[in-house]
């Protein structure tokens, strides 16, 4: 499935509480939707429902289900721990790049 890696990071990123099925493909629609590749929000509901319901039967599966419809990281599996210190690595750096601002002279005032 070409949405795992997104909805890995989207539920990583909500924490665990998780997100229902309809936020999830809400998110995937509008990071993917454009004006040169529409997508049609019912067929990537059916993909994104497919996808959880794949990811969370594995046996050693990084989602959950906190109710019927909402999807949540596990916390306990060791790969989820691995990817939460990358992802939170990278928000970071990212943080680092936004406070170095450029306090050179303006040619033009």
């Amino acid at each position: 499935m070409q949405y795992e890696k997104d909805i890995l990071l989207l539920l990583i990123e909500a924490g665990e509480k998780g997100l229902s099925v309809s936020k999830i493909t809400r998110h995937i629609f509008n990071t993917y939707n454009s004006f040169f590749l529409s997508l049609n929000i019912e067929d990537t509901h059916q993909e994104v429902q497919q996808c959880l319901l794949k990811m969370s039967k594995r046996p050693n599966s990084m989602l959950g289900r906190v109710r019927k419809g909402v999807y949540c990281i596990n916390i306990n599996n060791q790969e989820v721990r691995h990817l939460q210190l990358k992802f939170s690595h990278e928000c970071d750096i990212k943080k680092d790049e936004k406070t170095q601002t450029d306090l050179s002279l303006n040619l033009f005032e």
